[in-house]
């Protein structure tokens, strides 16, 4: 049984390296993160839309190029290798994929050739704050037409044009669309550890909104959304760590310390080993989310939950790791390693901890055992 990709998909992960290698250097991303008023490179989010990338997933009756999840999971991993500060994730993994669920035929003609082309950029709003996401927490109202609350953190907030919002209605909660240039509605920009993805604060005050699925299924919505974004989420964890680990090789080989290369000492030989096992148990998660993904297998909330927390670990433990084996430039701004880290703290975070994420599967494992 092969379970690698095949050599097409093996190509186009070749050929996004290589652009994404030439247009997303750490100089572009560190444009983002030294201008508190710049929130991501619109360059490089222009000529990710040029590549067509935003369609790869999106059936081409909706205006993509029909590819599939698959192909999806190659370039979210290449996004991750270059940290691109871009609002990809939150467009694709989690706005296109809630419509491709649950959106009606009539709303996915009028919204996802538009995510394909790129004049639509879509966010998912959730949290309201501090704690675990649930019924009770939910304050965000819509009472059939509009919405009034607010929802803290927004990844991307400040950069979309639309999002998808989970809310309250009636007794139930409800997944809502809503035009984010509509009137009554307000974003304020939020300082995190990683400028170089935005994230705001989105008020609204009976702003317009349009019910996506049935009503009163919200969380469980939500929740399904999660387990497909989690798993790309993971790809691209997976090649954030994977770089900070080739950066450290690279860093072992060169430094010489007392007339040697510093990767010969048993010390920095573990801190490479360590990283690779955790990589290569990532990598081997991830896989069996992307199988679980492409196929719409049963397993999907299993495969999730063992896809996040692998790479969680393995893109946290890689970046710290590195900034460790650089020593003392590690730690230095001029020095890459903290891209890296601030990145790993961030996705960690991004779809619910990796503590929600064990639960989950710990959950999903005894109701498998149980049947």
């Amino acid at each position: 049984m092969d379970f690698d990709f095949s050599d097409d998909q093996k190509f186009l992960r070749d050929e996004a390296r290589k652009f994404l290698e030439a247009q997303c250097d750490s100089g572009v991303v560190r444009k983002v993160l030294d201008n508190d008023n710049v929130h991501h490179s619109d360059e490089l989010w222009t000529q990710i839309k040029e590549m067509g990338w935003l369609g790869t997933a999106i059936p081409g009756e909706y205006g993509g190029l029909g590819l599939g999840m698959l192909e999806l999971c190659v370039i979210a991993e290449e996004l991750g290798r270059v940290l691109a500060p871009v609002p990809f994730g939150s467009s694709i993994y989690f706005f296109a994929e809630g419509l491709k669920a649950f959106g009606s035929d009539a709303q996915k003609q009028e919204f996802l050739p538009k995510v394909a082309d790129g004049s639509i950029v879509g966010c998912v709003g959730a949290s309201e704050g501090p704690g675990p996401i649930t019924a009770v927490s939910i304050k965000c109202e819509f009472d059939g037409s509009q919405v009034t609350g607010s929802k803290i953190p927004v990844t991307d907030g400040g950069i979309a044009t639309h999002a998808l919002l989970l809310v309250k209605e009636g007794s139930g909660t409800s997944l809502v669309i809503a035009d984010l240039s509509a009137d009554g509605v307000t974003s304020e920009t939020l300082k995190t550890v990683e400028p170089t993805r935005d994230h705001a604060q989105l008020t609204f005050s009976a702003a317009p909104g349009e019910r996506l699925g049935e009503a009163g299924q919200g969380i469980e919505m939500y929740q399904a959304i999660l387990d497909r974004a989690a798993i790309l989420l993971a790809f691209e964890q997976l090649g954030g760590a994977s770089r900070a680990q080739e950066m450290a090789i690279e860093y072992a080989k060169e430094r010489h310390a007392f007339g040697r290369p510093i990767g010969g000492n048993q010390a920095i030989k573990h801190k490479l080993a360590d990283m690779y096992v955790k990589n290569e148990v990532a990598r081997s998660n991830a896989y069996y989310g992307a199988w679980a993904l492409s196929t719409d297998a049963a397993e999907l909330p299993e495969a999730a939950a063992a896809a996040r927390i692998a790479a969680s670990e393995a893109f946290w433990f890689a970046s710290k790791e590195n900034t460790q084996t650089h020593g003392g430039m590690g730690f230095t701004w001029e020095v890459d390693c903290h891209l890296f880290y601030r990145r790993a703290k961030l996705l960690a975070v991004q779809a619910g901890a990796p503590a929600v994420w064990k639960e989950k599967l710990v959950r999903a494992l005894e109701m498998k055992n149980a049947a």
